[in-house]
């Protein structure tokens, strides 16, 4: 178990007693404006505004712990739980890394790898796996895997049942995953496009825009969203495939000579295309979301205290609203 108040304190460059007050503080119920007003000698004196990210970071990490317990205990529950993945899985700082490594153990609807392996093909697939095999006919290899009965009538759908199992592996592989997303984040680029170039809207400035991922503005990833949302803007990512698809050949093909390799590079392939770019592609959008409402809300919420603090303007006043659904709003002038 990690000693989450030693992780604050060095991620916040903090001494241990604010660290643990707040933290006790934050626990007892109290909130975050009322700690930073009203126990300021418990905490050192911390502003709202570190108090907050630390209560954020504090929730981030307590929400991490508890996923590892649950991964490590639904893969033990299916017996397939090694002391190295257990280990990989308390390691992990962050949540993405702890279900890149479930992924392989997670109950999954049905797919194409699943009805294969239903059809007994995975020993086929373990055999193209292997690539031990430098000479044989390729169809008396897969003949024994043929069954109508099954849902395996001839060799090519017995080779590419074994192909769906592989591109699953290959997908389900954490080390790749982490990878990929590094390198979609370093290297790909955001494009958009007009739904309709003949119609004017307030987004013909991103018509034609594209936008490596690491320097695009925050507002501009807002405003593209907002475009994609009201059906006037297309959106992609531009990925760097080729430089991908040769990092996880040279992961998985060790013999360029086995008489299955064709087999395996187009598992590989497919795997890419059909099941790793749409994922880490979905994961690329929301982070760049996700990053762009954080800041887009520190602003505003900046904005909104430089207007509510300045001094008094004769003859004009100000309304402030704290919104609440569930206790009514709290106003003040």
């Amino acid at each position: 178990m990690i000693d989450l108040n030693k992780v604050l304190c060095t991620e916040f460059n903090l001494k241990p007693f604010q660290v643990e007050n707040t933290v006790k503080l934050i626990d007892e119920g109290n909130t975050i404006p009322f700690i930073a007003r009203y126990r300021k000698e418990q905490t050192g004196s911390l502003d709202d505004v570190v108090l907050r990210d630390l209560f954020e970071r504090l929730t981030y990490l307590r929400n991490l712990e508890v996923r590892k317990e649950e991964v490590i205990r639904l893969i033990d529950e299916q017996g397939k739980l090694t002391e190295e993945l257990k280990n990989e899985i308390l390691n992990a700082d962050v949540l993405q890394r702890v279900e890149d490594l479930y992924r392989p153990y997670k109950q999954k609807k049905s797919t194409r790898a699943s009805k294969a392996k239903e059809k007994g093909l995975e020993p086929l697939a373990e055999i193209i796996l292997k690539q031990e095999l430098m000479e044989g006919d390729l169809e008396e290899i897969a003949q024994p895997f043929i069954d109508e009965e099954k849902g395996v009538k001839n060799v090519k759908e017995a080779y590419d049942g074994a192909c769906d199992i592989i591109a699953e592996t290959v997908s389900d592989n954490a080390d790749y995953r982490k990878h990929i997303r590094e390198v979609y984040t370093k290297d790909a680029i955001l494009i958009s496009e007009a739904a309709d170039e003949e119609e004017k809207t307030v987004y013909e400035m991103y018509y034609k825009f594209e936008e490596p991922v690491l320097k695009i503005a925050n507002h501009r990833i807002l405003a593209i969203n907002r475009g994609e949302k009201e059906k006037k803007l297309k959106v992609k990512l531009n990925t760097p495939d080729d430089k991908v698809v040769n990092y996880l050949v040279s992961k998985e093909i060790t013999n360029e000579d086995a008489i299955t390799v064709n087999y395996y590079l187009a598992a590989i392939l497919d795997s890419y295309k059909r099941l790793i770019t749409p994922s880490i592609e979905r994961e690329i959008r929301n982070m760049l979301t996700e990053r762009a409402e954080e800041e887009a809300i520190k602003v505003f919420g900046t904005n909104t205290k430089n207007l509510l603090m300045v001094p008094p303007i004769k003859d004009i006043k100000i309304l402030a609203v704290d919104p609440s659904f569930r206790t009514g709003c709290k106003l003040a002038v």
